[in-house]
């Protein structure tokens, strides 16, 4: 864990299509939830909030203070407009500090450049971005380490087999739902590839074959959509409590 990371937030008295004028002003609307707590409206400045984001992401416990009271929570969903890229309704999830709760870690791969892969001009592919875990809130690793030190040819590759795993954290295995095979072993969860070994050109040849085969869905939102208060209508829906 790094350091601490601190967040003060107004109570929000605005709601519906009223926020809108909040967003205006350069403010972003949000909710609190969980942990056995009734919901909080709240309010933040939009650039005070993205530096806190930007340190947090949705895997490091949040200290908020909500006019004087404090509370620990994740950042557990920030809906973002997307044509400007703007937050524009944030959902905290307050926890408690003895109960452990999972979340999505970043996957970080150390000793890069030192391997005798690359150094032979190989590629090292990261594959696996990142992974699910277990903790308290306060063990919540900001990532978890693999080395790529040991990667020699083209072929090798890292799992999470490999990975440093601080003490108190778990990964959170979770069906796949299919069914299993008699006569075949099921995989284990940690034989999960984290990165892998390329030849330049054959690693260009699959990125060519990949986007050869793309096409752009993407659908734009228009400018009602954005001051629709759709999130204020997830806010509303939000449960009172932690499901996990």
């Amino acid at each position: 864990m790094g350091n601490k990371i601190e967040l003060k937030l107004d109570k929000r008295d605005v709601h519906g299509k009223k926020v809108a004028k909040l967003r205006k002003e350069g403010v972003i609307p949000g909710i609190i939830y969980g942990a056995s707590t009734d919901p909080i409206s709240v309010q933040v400045a939009a650039n005070i909030f993205e530096k806190v984001y930007r340190q947090a992401g949705t895997y490091t416990p949040v200290y908020l203070t909500i006019d004087g009271q404090k509370k620990i929570a994740m950042i557990k969903d920030v809906d973002i407009e997307p044509v400007k890229g703007l937050a524009r309704h944030i959902s905290f999830h307050a926890v408690k500090a003895s109960d452990p709760v999972m979340a999505e870690v970043p996957i970080r791969l150390i000793d890069e450049g030192e391997s005798e892969a690359e150094k032979a001009g190989l590629v090292v592919l990261q594959v696996l971005e990142k992974i699910e875990v277990k903790a308290l809130p306060m063990d919540l690793p900001d990532a978890i380490e693999v080395s790529v030190l040991g990667l020699k040819e083209a072929g090798d590759k890292v799992t999470l087999e490999q990975a440093t795993l601080p003490e108190g954290v778990e990964y959170v295995e979770r069906d796949d739902g299919k069914p299993e095979e008699d006569d075949e072993e099921k995989p284990r969860f940690t034989d999960q590839m984290v990165a892998s070994v390329w030849e330049p050109a054959a690693l260009q040849a699959a990125n060519e074959a990949t986007a050869g085969d793309a096409t752009d869905e993407s659908e734009v939102a228009t400018e009602g959509e954005e001051e629709s208060g759709e999130a204020e209508k997830s806010e509303a829906e939000a449960p009172a409590e932690s499901t996990k």
